[in-house]
């Protein structure tokens, strides 16, 4: 089992190095750099040599990605293009806010997902599963901007009971985010239930089929002791890797949400420096989101490891 997780491990930091090449190679490949972002109309002659010397940016870019991935080691991501804010500053309270988001989405969104989907998965057919089921299928389909401007409609404008978007600055403390925040952890909470429900639905199915479960059946184990006893824990396995890619996604894939409801998160901010061709923050950022995936990526292949030994077991055989 050891040997499996290093091996895990290792494989996710060549994963990251990998991305973090790719990363490198494709702000290099765009047009223009930091300075030209910086000096717009005045990039040009002894203006931009200088700002390039300053930022460093004549220096070869082999030296220039040695210090930028030595400096993500050590949590330096350097500076923004306007050369006057630290990146890790910048990005850390936006990291938060979006943990915040993900948290409020996660603590309703995964039991209610999981709850329903049991419900769905044991009345296969029936109205339970018929209503969960469409419910869900809805949820899916229905893009995340359509959502947030329903709701916005519906909550903020029509009710008003609470507010339509988010004011409150990126830096505040996380409490003055409620109840500002609700409507956008709604919308992903919406669409994190959806595609879990129907994981845990279809994994539902395929346990209660299995030999075992018809076994203890014949056996005379009481029906509901077979569901949470001995379904449910198998059934959740599968539903593991949906919820770490949620999870992920909640942190790196939120940008419609978080720009519709003005939420200062790292989406937002992503969408922010792109417009402003803040070429480093958008390197910072999208190493954040791809160091989020395969971490949360490998503590769901060692759950699925350690919660499953047939997994496991083959896998040794394998290696």
């Amino acid at each position: 089992m050891l040997a499996l997780i290093i091996r895990r491990l290792a494989l996710g930091l060549v994963t990251v190095w990998l991305v973090s090449v790719i990363i490198f190679l494709g702000v290099e490949a765009l047009p223009g750099d930091a300075c030209t972002a910086i000096l717009e109309r005045d990039a040009h002659g002894e203006a931009l040599a200088k700002c390039r010397e300053v930022m460093g940016l004549t220096t070869p870019a082999l030296t220039r990605y040695l210090d930028w991935s030595g400096g993500i080691l050590t949590g330096d991501f350097g500076l923004s293009a306007n050369g006057q804010e630290r990146i890790a500053e910048l990005v850390g309270y936006r990291l938060r806010n979006s943990l915040l988001l993900a948290a409020g989405a996660l603590g309703v969104g995964i039991p209610l997902a999981i709850f329903l989907g049991v419900i769905a998965g044991l009345w296969r057919d029936r109205w339970p599963d018929i209503l969960f089921s469409t419910g869900a299928i809805f949820a899916m389909t229905i893009p995340e901007f359509v959502a947030a401007t329903i709701l916005i409609l519906i909550f903020a404008i029509w009710l008003g009971w609470v507010p339509a978007i988010v004011l409150t600055p990126a830096d505040a403390p996380p409490l003055e985010f409620f109840p500002e925040f609700i409507l956008a952890s709604t919308v992903l909470t919406m669409l994190m239930i959806a595609h879990v429900m129907r994981m845990v639905r279809a994994s539902m199915i395929e346990v209660m089929a299995g030999d075992y479960v018809q076994m203890a059946t014949l056996k005379g184990v009481p029906y509901w002791r077979i569901v949470f006893r001995h379904a449910l824990p198998n059934a959740l396995l599968p539903a593991i890797n949906v919820i770490a890619l949620t999870v992920a996604w909640l942190l790196g894939g939120v940008v419609v949400v978080e720009v519709v409801f003005n939420y200062p998160g790292l989406g937002r901010l992503l969408v922010d420096a792109i417009s402003d061709r803040d070429l480093p923050v958008v390197q910072a950022i999208t190493m954040i989101v791809a160091i989020t995936y395969v971490g949360v990526n490998l503590v769901a292949d060692i759950l699925s490891l350690a919660l499953n030994p047939r997994l496991r077991s083959h896998q040794e055989r394998g290696a």
